[in-house]
């Protein structure tokens, strides 16, 4: 009607399944672009589920923008990159135009170099930096603005990163490291499956002698202890953390399905 050639539907919107639902509606028929900011929380399905909505009523040229997410924890960023969020949505949604917003991102310009490079290193298909003739005095987010002439001494900084090197030798010495890393990847799923059947026999025992299945002191000092291993071999503390509480969750979960059916 009013000869819109784009559309972009902000966090707040994303979030919200039925204001994107009536998007959706009101969007039938039509052949215009939308792209989708990733919803305020770090939820892929949600994110999905906003493009999905949009897809079935008939939009087809659809693309996402990655504003980084929100977070109880400090950090240096307005909001946090969560940058697996949009790995697992690129591996969902192969093909899918994704952009990177480092200004609302970032909330600061200092950070938006190092995190556009972030982005371009993951490759990203675009980035979206703000820009104002006079950022100090721009009426909202003037400190993660540039002026044009300093936005285009932070683009000539941008180094482009190729997804694919015809080098033989490099990608022989790359396929190498790959094959290592399978054989890993085999080892920890072995691992696990062993952890689990070990956990599943404890949980049986625990049964036999009317004991809780979650034992929190237990559980304190094996989380404490394998997170100061990981810290020392230069892993981060958080990396460490969520990969014990998601096994830790996993045994709890089978346990609980083999004390339901003995029931």
């Amino acid at each position: 009607k009013y000869n819109v050639d784009l559309i972009w539907v902000g966090a707040r919107t994303t979030v919200n399944p039925f204001a994107v639902q009536a998007l959706a509606d009101s969007l039938k028929g039509t052949d215009i672009p939308v792209l989708v900011k990733n919803p305020i929380n770090p939820d892929v399905e949600l994110w999905i589920g906003a493009m999905e909505r949009l897809n079935k009523a008939g939009v087809r040229k659809l693309g996402a923008i990655h504003r980084g997410f929100s977070s109880a924890k400090e950090s240096k960023y307005r909001n946090a990159p969560n940058w697996r969020i949009f790995i697992e949505l690129r591996r969902r949604c192969e093909g899918l135009p994704i952009i990177c917003d480092p200004s609302h991102l970032c909330g600061t310009r200092e950070f938006i170099p190092a995190v556009s490079q972030k982005a371009l290193d993951l490759l990203f298909d675009g980035l979206m930096i703000e820009s104002h003739i006079n950022p100090d005095v721009a009426l909202s987010d003037s400190k993660q603005q540039f002026t044009p002439e300093d936005l285009g001494k932070v683009l000539a900084e941008l180094k482009v990163r190729h997804p694919a090197i015809e080098d033989e030798n490099f990608i022989h010495a790359v396929e190498n490291k790959r094959i290592r890393l399978d054989e890993i990847d085999e080892s920890i799923v072995e691992l696990l499956a062993e952890r689990m059947a070990i956990g599943r026999t404890i949980g049986e025992m625990k049964r036999e002698k009317g004991i809780a299945l979650l034992q929190p002191a237990q559980w304190k000092k094996t989380v404490e202890k394998r997170t100061r291993e990981g810290i020392a071999r230069g892993m981060d503390e958080h990396f460490m953390l969520r990969i014990f509480q998601y096994i830790h969750e996993e045994s709890l979960r089978q346990q609980e399905t083999m004390l339901a059916g003995d029931k």
